[in-house]
């Protein structure tokens, strides 16, 4: 057998994990908007869905790694997937019995097979070809990782958000058959993605199981937790995930409800190009927004917020090669700032798209903020690794505040309060503005 051919396809089967997740951990946002209505939950309480989900990070990573070393990273791929696929099974008795806690709990399921598979598939794109080639190929699946992102705004928004909810008093008034016709519809809108997700889950897990992957370099000399916690600058490093990860999808998950806020709708029917935009959309995917929901027209438009980090990948690419990454790292989070600045002083489209451009910038942080944080630690990498995965529980810590900033002051403000995240990204990228990362 030609090893060449073997890593290619190995190369390939790994990409599609960077897909799925990225596909799967945006996804989650689709569901804020409508769990908000279906439970009338305050935005404090609706955000639990990411806390949870970003929560599985913090507690799960070390655990995983631990799994992995036990019975193997193919094996654990493979447990990844089955567990991500149990998630997605549990959403089906959630919208069935419209019970909030079995959506958290198939909420922290999920992740908790994303984190095996995280913890599990970088090594393994490591290791597959030329070690110069490494941070080459890691780029490359990342990007599809983005590009999982930027589709899952749609198919959210056309499949799960296109219908309209009725409020608690309403489903109250209806007859007894009527009623049992609504709450069956409603939790088929968001049985039937899950379920087709769980299916397409379990086929690339028994190909996984087929599959054969070449085995990883003995890491048994990796050096200690305790050795990479006082490392300042990769502690410093792992606050700058924590900030990335959390500001990135604070915005994320409020985007359909900040421009809710904001009264979009007209304007956007009121635009030919805006609405031809949508439609585009929307025919691609095989559905029709005649008839749809308010939110499912601006969850559309979220796809630009995601798809711009898959496009700044590209580029940051580029200029991380020409540039200083930390001079890069810098100059994009001003830009940011910039941009939420931009967004939160202005109304209308103005606002609209400055606050979906900063998906553009944040394109290169993660791997960015990942590379300088281990450069030059030595054998801590592998531990340096886990506690910077450890911090994408930033995700749940930094939306949960921003929900009960909204709550309390508005959208603004708690945008506001996003600035400081990227502030402390700028602080980094100068710190480190004079490491020459390849």
């Amino acid at each position: 057998m030609n090893p060449q051919k073997s890593y290619h396809s190995s190369f390939v089967l790994l990409t599609t994990l960077f897909f799925l997740w990225g596909f799967i951990t945006v996804l989650v946002d689709s569901l804020i908007p409508r769990l908000r209505e279906l439970f009338t939950l305050s935005y404090a309480q609706a955000i639990m869905v990411q806390f949870a989900f970003f929560g599985a990070y913090f507690v799960l990573s070390v655990p995983a790694s631990y799994i992995l070393s036990k019975i193997g990273y193919k094996k654990g791929i493979i447990l990844g997937l089955t567990t991500m696929a149990l998630g997605c099974l549990l959403f089906y008795p959630a919208a069935s019995y419209r019970i909030f806690g079995i959506f958290i709990l198939a909420y922290f399921i999920l992740a908790g097979g994303i984190t095996i598979l995280q913890v599990a598939a970088n090594p393994f794109v490591a290791v597959l070809g030329s070690e110069e080639g490494a941070s080459s190929r890691l780029n490359l699946s990342q990007a599809f990782n983005s590009l999982g992102t930027a589709i899952a705004p749609a198919v959210g928004a056309l499949f799960i958000l296109s219908d309209k909810i009725k409020t608690e008093t309403e489903i109250a008034s209806l007859t007894g058959e009527a009623r049992q016709l609504y709450l069956a519809t409603e939790a088929s809108a968001v049985q039937k993605p899950f379920l087709g997700l769980a299916a397409f889950i379990m086929i690339i897990a028994v190909i996984f199981f087929f599959a054969k992957l070449p085995k990883l370099i003995d890491e048994t000399h990796t050096g200690s937790y305790s050795g990479a916690l006082k490392n300042k600058n990769l502690m410093l490093g792992v606050l700058g995930v924590f900030f990335y990860v959390g500001a990135e999808v604070s915005i994320g998950s409020f985007l359909v409800n900040y421009f809710q806020d904001m009264n979009m709708v007209p304007l956007i029917r009121e635009s030919s190009v805006l609405m031809k935009i949508a439609d585009t959309v929307a025919t691609i995917l095989f559905k029709s927004l005649n008839g749809a929901d308010d939110k499912a027209l601006l969850g559309i438009f979220v796809i630009f917020y995601w798809s711009g980090a898959m496009i700044g990948r590209f580029v940051g690419s580029y200029l991380t090669k020409i540039m200083k990454p930390g001079k890069v790292l810098g100059v994009f989070a001003s830009i940011a700032i910039l941009l939420i600045i931009i967004s939160i002083s202005n109304t209308g489209l103005i606002s609209m798209w400055s606050i979906l451009a900063v998906g553009l910038f944040n394109s290169i942080m993660f791997p960015t903020i990942f590379t300088l944080a281990i450069d030059g630690i030595g054998d801590l990498k592998p531990k340096g690794s886990g506690l910077l995965c450890m911090a994408i529980v930033g995700g749940a810590i930094i939306p949960l505040i921003c929900g009960s900033l909204i709550d309390a002051n508005g959208f603004k403000f708690a945008f506001l309060f996003i600035t400081i995240c990227y502030g402390y990204i700028l602080w980094y990228g100068y710190k480190n503005s004079k490491k020459l990362i390849q």
